[in-house]
């Protein structure tokens, strides 16, 4: 029977120091880390090591909630298939979250809704904020990730678009996309 930990930050700027430090401080023999974002659950390779890792008898540790899932759905998901495996689940900072009782499982169940909660306004924010830039002017969207006048260079010198793509490392329909777009404006 061993303690499995998993940590999870959403951008590569962020540390994962101090989950990891946690997990450990609390037992855990291995640490499944990652940085990616905690919105489905699908798209985290080291989630599903873990999940794959766990043996019956075997516990399973983040430090938050949140870190695990930020949809109830796959929270419950997870939860199901650790249950399914024999492994138990805790979370540290929300002790009260233990699955193998009636309260435990409802407390897992309302702090999951609100993580989904925090999760769905935090993008409504940001939907508001990018709105609000552009009505001022002020939003240009992301910066391009391929050069226009690059595809639009080799193109003239007679390569086909897939070769383009290629030697670009972009998609073919971006190719095509911006062979005929109008120049970009050139941020000063």
């Amino acid at each position: 029977m061993a303690t499995i930990g998993y940590a999870r930050v959403s951008t590569a700027g962020q540390s994962l120091d101090v989950q990891q430090d946690a997990l450990r401080e609390a037992g855990c023999e291995r640490v499944f880390a990652e940085k990616k974002s905690g919105r489905r659950a699908a798209d985290r390779t080291a989630l599903a090591d873990a999940l794959e890792f766990v043996r019956e008898g075997d516990t399973f540790l983040v430090t938050k909630l949140d870190r695990l899932a930020r949809s109830v759905i796959d929270l419950h998901q997870i939860v199901d298939r650790l249950a399914a495996k024999g492994v138990g689940f805790r979370v540290l900072q929300q002790s009260g979250i233990d699955t193998t009782t009636s309260t435990g499982k409802l407390t897992l169940g309302i702090l999951a809704a609100v993580a989904e909660f925090e999760a769905d306004i935090r993008a409504e924010r940001q939907r508001d904020g990018i709105e609000a830039a552009k009505a001022k002017g002020v939003y240009k969207g992301r910066k391009p990730s391929v050069d226009q006048a690059r595809i639009q260079k080799l193109l003239s010198e007679g390569k086909r678009p897939a070769d383009v793509a290629r030697e670009l490392n972009c998609a073919r329909s971006t190719v095509y996309r911006l062979a005929e777009a109008p120049p970009l404006e050139q941020k000063v």
